[in-house]
């Protein structure tokens, strides 16, 4: 036992993505075998990764941090707008980008806005669902030691694929096109830069990603074909987004605020 502790505190990022995807592709290995266990990908595996990895390694200081960066909201108005705007903003965006190629126009008319509000809220406090699932692992935990080592543009290249790579199953169920692999990398970016814009603000991580699930292209009436230009056009958005604040915030990819990284507290002679 104490073997396999040493081993996880020194490979810290490597038990956390191992268990992340063990945890949430386990159903699904289930499910192909034919045998249910109620879902076939459980979106909870980061969380229930971080939290384990934790427990192992950090402990109550840990536990600290995490919980810290969660509900750190005195981060200024403006990262709440960008938290909670700009998704919708990119899938109206996208909707007209859509419309331009062909598609009906959106039909925002049968949008209940009361129900997107609802679900915004909802997300935010499930922990079985993607956001709450989700990002307190891969950005509350995962990202800050990325960015003890890397600069944040390396760590959001790196993260961006491993949790592409986590979304495999989705793909091979039917609940996400082949489109929404490179659509997760470079939407990585965009977490990376409002995490550290926002002094490693978790909290703004999960209102963003409530946000993206909250309201969808699949909402503006594309079904068929132009449900898929949609995802297509969707990732063009993401990457002009992605090349704006790249572009026009260099600063923001050369280094992390102290606030935002973690450095690894290994214990005297152990490594990395």
């Amino acid at each position: 036992m104490s073997g396999t502790v040493t081993w996880v505190r020194q490979h810290r990022l490597t038990s956390f993505f191992a268990l992340a995807y063990a945890v949430s592709w386990t159903p699904w290995a289930f499910d192909a075998a034919g045998f249910s266990l109620g879902t076939p990908f459980f979106p909870g595996g980061p969380l229930v990764a971080a939290l384990v990895v934790i427990a192992v390694v950090d402990g109550r200081r840990g536990f600290r941090e995490l919980g810290s960066r969660l509900v750190r909201w005195r981060v200024g108005w403006v990262w709440y707008l960008v938290a909670l705007g700009l998704p919708v903003l990119m899938v109206l965006v996208t909707g007209l980008v859509t419309s331009w190629t062909g598609a009906p126009a959106p039909d925002l008319s049968s949008i209940v806005w009361a129900d997107v509000a609802l679900l915004l809220a909802l997300r935010v406090v499930n922990p079985t669902d993607s956001a709450l699932g989700e990002e307190p692992g891969f950005r509350g935990y995962a990202l800050p030691h990325l960015q003890d080592r890397l600069s944040p543009l390396a760590a959001a290249g790196v993260l961006g694929v491993l949790t592409a790579g986590w979304h495999l199953p989705l793909v091979a169920l039917g609940n996400l096109g082949w489109i929404g692999l490179p659509s997760t990398v470079v939407i990585t970016f965009l977490y990376v830069w409002l995490f550290n814009r926002s002094g490693g603000s978790l909290l703004m991580a999960v209102l963003f990603h409530a946000s993206q699930g909250a309201f969808t292209f699949g909402m503006l009436g594309f079904d068929g074909a132009d449900a898929d230009r949609a995802a297509y056009v969707y990732f063009g958005v993401l990457v002009v987004a992605v090349a704006a604040v790249v572009g026009l915030d260099r600063p923001a990819w050369r280094r992390a605020p102290e606030s935002a990284v973690d450095a690894e507290r290994v214990p005297a002679g152990a490594g990395r």
